[in-house]
């Protein structure tokens, strides 16, 4: 495991259709809160960094940022603007994605050792998962065809998780492509919208899966196998309160459903839930403690 991953608070943005869920098992979190509040308990704690912020490193991957559905370029701004101002990362292009696959694209790639970030922009923000994944892949193309990049961060939001995720699948064992040397998914439905928090445990969902699954999760079943297994994973998800076992958007049995695939096939992953009114859906790109952990995941 990678680093210790703090309980945030999170909150909406996805926009399909929300998830209600219900009075369940699932209540055996490690710590709860108010229904208007926040924490950041520890949920899979590798080793604390409560009390310490470690040195991040600096490198010139670059980390791609992929807004979910109907996302902008506002999607992952305040989370970029932060790492900047904290002298985390620096954002040094933007690539907008045409639906014919074509790619404009604005600022240059530095080669310094900056963690530069790409804000990958879908001009049409509403297309379907596939058409995200040849995007993604076009994306990839261009920074290896252009700059010799080998290797890139993902980090995806939401839909943006999903399409990633798939991307993973289908392409990462290509040559022809850069490596994926991080993935990091925030509140993305990787088993649809199925909530299955009023019979199953979160517990008994790490450890055995959910027991119900969608189609897109059947694909996931079929592509993991395929993913590099060099690749750690982070999956962030937000839970309202003690009744409600979602961000507004997506349920947390969705978000953290392919934790035990992941497991069962060798990956080295993570997890982190955020309690309270803030682990809204939206605003999983929104706030400070998701920033901090995401650099120490990607750069410590």
């Amino acid at each position: 495991m990678k680093k210790v991953l703090f309980s945030i608070s999170l909150v909406l943005a996805f926009l399909l259709v929300g998830c209600q869920s219900s009075n369940g098992a699932q209540a055996q979190q490690e710590s709860q809160t108010s229904d208007s509040g926040t924490t950041t308990t520890t949920t899979n704690k590798t080793k604390s960094t409560e009390h310490s912020e470690p040195a991040l490193k600096k490198s010139a991957t670059p980390t791609l940022f992929i807004h979910g559905y109907q996302g902008t370029t506002n999607s992952f701004k305040s989370m970029i603007n932060h790492m900047e101002q904290e002298n985390v990362a620096q954002r040094e292009m933007v690539v907008t994605v045409h639906p014919d696959g074509s790619l404009d694209t604005q600022g240059e790639l530095s080669d310094e050792k900056t963690n530069p970030i790409i804000q990958v922009i879908f001009e049409d923000n509403v297309s379907d998962e596939w058409n995200q994944t040849e995007w993604i892949k076009n994306t990839l193309s261009f920074l290896k065809d252009t700059y010799q990049i080998d290797k890139v961060n993902l980090v995806g939001h939401s839909m943006g998780g999903v399409s990633s995720y798939r991307y993973m699948g289908n392409y990462s064992q290509e040559d022809t492509l850069p490596k994926i040397e991080n993935f990091v998914a925030l509140g993305a439905p990787f088993n649809d919208f199925i909530n299955t928090s009023d019979h199953q445990s979160l517990e008994d969902l790490l450890t055995d899966g959910p027991d119900s699954v969608g189609e897109r999760y059947q694909d996931f079943e079929a592509l993991t196998p395929q993913i590099s297994k060099d690749t750690p994973i982070l999956l962030i998800a937000g839970q309202l309160n003690k009744t409600e076992y979602t961000d507004g958007t997506v349920p947390l049995s969705s978000a953290l459903s392919i934790y035990p695939l992941l497991k069962a096939n060798g990956f080295d992953v993570d997890y982190s839930v955020a309690h309270g009114q803030n682990a809204r859906h939206s605003m999983l790109h929104e706030n400070g403690q998701i920033n901090q952990q995401i650099a120490q995941f990607l750069w410590e």
